[in-house]
């Protein structure tokens, strides 16, 4: 059946992809994003890019946290579900401007749970991150992990946008599925993220800085795989927060090496200090997503560096060029 839903972030990494997949099963999206430069625009433009022509997509450049902008979009027609990706994402930036992270991700998560509370939108889908686990939870983290000790404002933030999910979901039924991702990676990805760096790195021969030994362990999980659990949790569950991660955590360096045999070049490797937003290691339970959503990740890490790889070296005129320092 053929739904219209509202995505914010539709610009973004997660978001074009989930804006393809709704796409390509029939759906309209009405698509949120304010373009913002907090990363290379180019990269925005080129996801944009893909999208736009496509019959049901209608693009509308606004910020979350506009209630002026985004109460026509409401107004529009029916709309089956919100999914909410837009937000200021990063643990290191977010400690540069902490405003900015809690404005668009409380905020801005604020405004848009309203408004399905005013027009009775009936689902409500929030992106969250396994940086919310801290440094003290036993691993695999699970979804009743403490969720108290956040180690950056990102991670405090989006904790904080889960809170009021719940409590939106308590006061006026309104049915939320919060989605824990887990290092997300794929083509066209952020450049503040490892993988996005390292092959622009190692294929322009720059020096390949790395914080703290490398041995810091993530759970990269493929793009695909997660806009795929992300329209999945589109169906009526009531309250669940549910992790999407590949369950199978890598240690930084091993994952260069992966990119340095794709690439057939040597990284030139430079260590500095590790930073106090990052975690030793995630490590994603996906049983709860199995168990409510039938998902399972199904792209592996050398299918999906392959990809990045190839994505970079089609596109290595302008992507050289994304500014990828801290």
């Amino acid at each position: 059946l053929m739904a219209r839903y509202l995505l914010t972030g539709a610009a973004g990494f997660i978001g074009s992809k989930v804006a393809e997949q709704l796409l390509a099963a029939g759906h309209e999206v009405v698509a949120v994003d304010n373009l913002n430069s907090s990363y290379d625009v180019r990269l925005k433009e080129w996801r944009l890019s893909r999208l736009r022509g496509h019959e049901g997509f209608e693009f509308h450049q606004a910020d979350i946290r506009d209630r002026a902008a985004i109460a026509p979009l409401f107004q529009n027609g029916p709309t089956a579900g919100v999914i909410n990706l837009a937000a200021r994402a990063g643990v290191r930036s977010s400690l540069k401007d902490p405003w900015a992270y809690a404005e668009t991700n409380i905020e801005g998560a604020l405004t848009l749970l309203d408004f399905c509370r005013d027009h009775g939108v009936p689902k409500f889908v929030q992106a969250s991150t396994s940086s919310i686990y801290g440094g003290h939870n036993p691993r695999p983290f699970h979804e009743t992990a403490d969720m108290g000790r956040p180690l950056s404002p990102y991670a405090a933030t989006k904790a904080a946008a889960e809170l009021l999910c719940h409590s939106y979901h308590h006061l006026y039924d309104l049915d939320v599925t919060v989605l824990r991702y887990f290092t997300v990676y794929g083509p066209a990805g952020r450049p503040d993220m490892s993988i996005f760096r390292f092959i622009q790195w190692v294929a322009e021969g720059r020096p390949v800085r790395i914080y703290g030994n490398g041995k810091q362990e993530r759970d990269f999980t493929f793009v695909e795989d997660i806009a795929r659990g992300t329209v999945a949790a589109l169906r009526p569950l009531g309250f669940e927060i549910i992790n999407l991660g590949s369950d199978r955590p890598l240690a930084l360096l091993q994952v260069l090496e992966r990119i340095e045999s794709l690439l057939d070049r040597k990284a030139h490797l430079e260590f500095g200090p590790g930073f106090p937003t990052d975690v030793e290691a995630t490590w994603a339970d996906i049983s709860k997503a199995g168990s409510m959503l039938g998902w399972e990740p199904q792209i592996d890490l050398d299918q999906g560096l392959a990809a990045c790889v190839e994505w970079y070296l089609a596109e290595r005129e302008w992507a050289s060029q994304i500014d990828t320092t801290d």
